[in-house]
């Protein structure tokens, strides 16, 4: 992964050279003034901190000044020599020497400088910062043995002793009043460490130049004798202390005197463990009495804490939360997690988020032993939690009509950037998101931690759509946030899947109107344009058959033109001079199986069905109607059963015969004569497969009677009637024991039905209602069932006001915003006679008065006649109205304030109880999104809708 610009390195040469001042090109010479740089003494070290600002983009090197040259500080010299380094991973550092390290000027062990240089390499090693750093401290109160425990060294040094005859404590007098002290590996002088045993426990000896080489570090100064160790060396070990594990130094050092070789055992144990983590609070334990320090019995005089090498006061610590307690065996430090002297870190393991906190507690202790000898304890100790998971959170404030998504996800540290964002369609940098339209938002917090916000249009192509009911759209936007740990570049992904329901969809509607030849059908797209299949008498609307209908489209609507005869259309009625078709288009959404509209146009057309030509030829047509599934044009005969069709095809039988042919009768009148003939049905011709004669009584019968009429020179075309075989008479209204019901479908499919014991059926305003009546018992097809008129009220009793009619005069009301619909029947095997049958449906809704809701109930009641289609009935018997076109007629509509109840003609039907479901609740919610309506309040009392 490519590094980013201005990630901060931080690094040590790693091998100790001599380096001249001036050797490199181009060095650029700070005072200790320079911005970002502080240097302050803390005890027995002197502390460096130098500000990231004044790093960033560079590498940092570290070089001790000895005299005239320049002593590069590599990682080894540095456990060696008493330096030590700690940079935060955004550059923040400090820098630790000890006082009695190496290249330090010490002055008879009170007074000591430290030199050092810091090199700013750029990008170029060519191109150098350097700044210079001279810090005098000052410390004389030394204990009789000080132990120091830094990050990466142990260091111990003890009081010489004093010669016979002098007074205890008295300084040893020397020539010059300061020197560096010892360069590790010098040796030879008259005064200083000859040779050193290591215990491990078993002795080791070495004189000073193996322990040196070995990276040990070894001096006396002028009252003090210095054994420094880096931490597991092969003369080290480990030992549990109280529950604590140290690790131990044990060294026997021998030098050498004015007044002769003096020998001298000195100790040094840092704790390496003894930390305890909870999710709230660091406690960090060190033994009260290090056994391998202090032998006998031994008393605490001072015990202090810091941070950082620096030492807090009681009401510092109190502000901060810590807490400094002994126990019998330990003194115990807490710290709580996120204290500001310490720094969250965060991390990514296995891509999933972690963060740690890092803090630096130092420990002092001085100990007073039985025999009068102090040993002061010094122990910067740092601490680093185990990794915590942190898994982030996503809050949605997505609102559904404001059509955008908004998501919020956090929290994360400061060192986390949002890098890009992954989409259904492809990945996306921030950059690109806000050049897109969408929103990201970066918000921090005055704790240090951040969060993102993103905001992305419901109509944008990267969010998918579905739609589980019609009228309602689920708009889902899965995301993958991808996210960055800086300066290490590690990322991270977190996923969102956000999803919202919203009631927006506008289905397409269909509407028509007939001229003397032609359907013309305009379908207008509703919100998601042209997502369905458009069925034409249940025949899809195909290219090729585009073609045929004249099909023109743009981007809002697309309209086309059916001739009548087209086998797309149905025939329901045909009279002497004109045809009844009607054609029947439904817009088909096959992936959800969802009728998203529906026309069903019927009109009459003008049509011929006989001729009657002057050199006595006849010709005539019989056409197969809705109500005759089952009849076979070509089996249609004439009187004489000889005589068939010259032309048939599955709708037609077209017949040419002489007046003096197949039968035809003749009849005289005053000034005319009559010819007559007679297209039937025969049995005994309607065989099957097998050759016998194909008879069921559940086949109609079919008679269709052709005349003319010859007066003189002039031809007539007489009208024709059409009649059972068998003569059955035509049912007198009000007769016989004929039995009408309704119904109460659950869909628009009329399959299942709601049985008594479902009511009150309970429906949400302008939701569907499917109704059915049926002519029960009658298996007669000149039957046919009419709805001549219907209306709702409150009440069982049909009587009963307020009422509101739903079909007049066998015609839906032309005064209803949502006008009763008129739906086809086709048969089936629950459907042997669909003229026996009459659907339609209606919007739900309840009646109001000064806008308040009468009653959460509606009763349907209808007035059903039964005609008899083969006489030329008047009134409503001339059939049922289908959805008339708005835009070019419409049907007469009359309100009613009382209703016959005392016709023979009507059959009389109610349905249950309708329930409406108030669906503007906010503590009752069926669906996953609330159904809108508007009021509209009729002249007087009305429905609302």
């Amino acid at each position: 992964m490519a590094k980013l610009k201005d990630i901060l390195q931080w690094s040590l040469i790693l091998a100790a050279v001599m380096v001249l001042v001036g050797a490199r090109p181009n060095l650029k010479l700070n005072s200790q003034t320079s911005s970002g740089l502080k240097s302050d003494c803390a005890g027995n070290l002197m502390r460096l901190s130098l500000d990231k600002a004044l790093a960033v983009g560079n590498q940092l090197e570290v070089d001790a000044i000895n005299g005239t040259q320049h002593v590069a500080i590599t990682p080894s010299l540095a456990a060696q020599c008493g330096y030590s380094m700690e940079s935060d991973p955004w550059g923040n550092t400090r820098i630790y020497t000890s006082l009695m390290g190496c290249y330090v000027n010490n002055h008879e062990d009170t007074t000591f400088t430290v030199n050092l240089r810091l090199k700013m390499i750029n990008q170029s090693p060519s191109d150098i910062t350097s700044h210079d750093v001279t810090k005098t401290c000052s410390y004389s109160r030394w204990a009789s043995r000080e132990v120091l425990c830094d990050r990466n060294y142990m260091e111990v040094s003890t009081r010489m002793s004093a010669p016979d005859g002098e007074a205890k404590g008295q300084t040893q007098v020397v020539k010059d009043d300061s020197k560096i002290n010892t360069v590790p590996g010098s040796s030879g002088e008259e005064h200083g460490i000859w040779k050193m045993t290591f215990f491990t426990p078993e002795p080791v000896t070495m004189v000073l130049r193996e322990a040196t080489q070995a990276g040990y570090s070894a001096m006396t100064t002028s009252n003090r004798v210095v054994v420094r160790s880096p931490y597991n060396t092969a003369e080290t070990y480990s030992e549990d202390v109280a529950g604590v594990p140290m690790e131990v130094l044990k060294v026997t050092a021998y030098y050498k005197t004015s007044h002769g070789l003096s020998v001298v055992n000195m100790a040094a144990a840092c704790p390496i463990g003894g930390v305890l983590f909870t999710e709230d609070v660091i406690s960090w334990y060190v033994p009260s009495r290090v056994t391998t320090l202090v032998d006998g019995s031994v008393s605490i005089l001072e015990m202090h804490m810091g941070i950082n090498g620096q030492r807090l006061d009681a009401s510092q610590m109190a502000a901060r939360g810590y807490t400094l307690s002994q126990t019998d065996f330990h003194i115990a430090i807490e710290l709580p997690v996120g204290s500001p002297d310490g720094y969250y870190k965060s991390h990514a393991p296995d891509y999933q988020y972690h963060v740690t906190y890092s803090v630096e507690p130092m420990l002092e202790v001085l100990w007073r032993s039985d025999t009068q000898d102090d040993t002061k304890y010094k122990v910067l100790f740092p601490v680093t939690t185990p990794l915590m998971p942190r898994t982030p959170f996503s809050v949605e404030y997505t609102v559904p009509e404001d059509r955008l998504f908004v998501v919020h996800v956090g929290t994360f540290l400061h060192d986390v950037e949002l890098k890009n964002i992954t989409f259904s369609t492809g990945v996306l940098t921030v950059e690109e998101c806000n050049a897109r339209g969408f929103t990201v938002q970066e918000h921090t917090f005055s704790n240090g931690t951040k969060s993102f916000t993103l905001q992305v249009p419901f109509d944008d192509d990267v969010v998918l759509k579905h739609n589980p009911e019609k009228l309602v759209t689920v708009y889902f936007l899965p995301l993958v946030f991808g996210f960055l740990i800086q300066p290490e570049e590690i990322p991270f992904p977190y996923a969102v899947d956000l999803e919202a329901f919203l009631q927006d969809v506008v289905l397409p509607t269909l509407s028509g109107f007939c001229d003397q030849s032609n359907f013309h059908i305009l379908v207008e797209y509703g919100s998601q344009g042209r997502n369905f299949q458009t069925l034409v008498g249940y025949q899809e609307l195909t290219s090729d058959l585009s073609e045929d209908f004249d099909l023109k489209d743009n981007r809002t609507h697309f309209s086309f033109v059916v001739p009548f005869m087209a086998k797309n259309a149905a025939f329901e009625v045909i009279t002497s001079d004109s045809l009844r078709a009607r054609l029947d288009v439904v817009l088909w959404d096959q992936n959800n199986e969802w009728v998203l509209g529906d026309l069903y146009l019927a009109c009459n057309f003008p049509f011929t069905t006989t001729e009657c030509y002057a050199n006595g030829t006849m010709t005539a047509v019989a056409v197969k109607v809705e109500s005759l599934l089952n009849l076979i044009p070509s089996m249609l005969t004439l009187k004489d059963q000889t005589c068939k069709p010259d032309i048939s095809d599955d709708r037609f039988a077209h017949f040419t015969f002489s007046v003096n042919s197949c039968g035809t009768t003749r009849m005289f009148f005053d000034h005319y004569m009559l010819y007559e003939n007679e297209i039937g049905l025969y049995y005994n011709n309607y065989k099957n497969n097998k050759g016998t004669a194909y008879t069921s009584p559940v086949d109609p019968d079919y008679r269709q009677t052709v005349s003319c009429y010859y007066v003189v020179n002039d031809t007539q075309t007489f009208a024709f009637m059409s009649e059972p075989i068998n003569k059955e008479p035509a049912a007198e209204i009000g007769l016989g024991q004929l039995m009408v019901q309704m119904r109460l479908a659950e869909d628009s499919f009329y399959d299942l039905f709601y049985r008594p014991e479902d009511y009150p059926v309970v429906k949400y305003l302008r939701q569907p209602l499917y109704f059915e009546v049926e002519l029960m018992h009658s298996t007669d097809p000149s039957l046919e069932l009419i709805l001549d008129n219907c209306w709702a009220t409150l009440d069982e009793d049909r009587a009963s006001l307020p009422s509101w009619d739903l079909i007049i005069d066998g015609c839906g009301n032309q005064d209803d915003s949502y006008m009763t619909v008129f739906h086809p029947v086709i048969g089936d095997s629950r459907v042997p006679v669909p003229s026996h049958f009459k659907r339609f449906s209606i919007k739900m809704f309840t009646f109001t008065r000064d806008d308040e809701v009468l009653k959460d109930e509606i009763h349907v009641h209808c007035d059903a006649l039964i005609c008899d289609t083969s006489s030329n009935a008047d009134g409503a018997c001339r059939g049922q109205c289908s959805t008339p076109d708005l835009n070019n007629f419409r049907y007469p509509g009359i309100k009613r304030e009382q209703r016959s109840t005392d016709s023979t003609s009507h059959r009389w039907l109610s349905s249950g109880p309708i329930h409406l479901l108030n669906s503007g609740s906010t503590n009752e919610q069926p669906k996953m999104y609330v159904l809108q309506y508007t009021i509209h309040q009729r002249p007087d009392l009305g429905p609302q809708t």
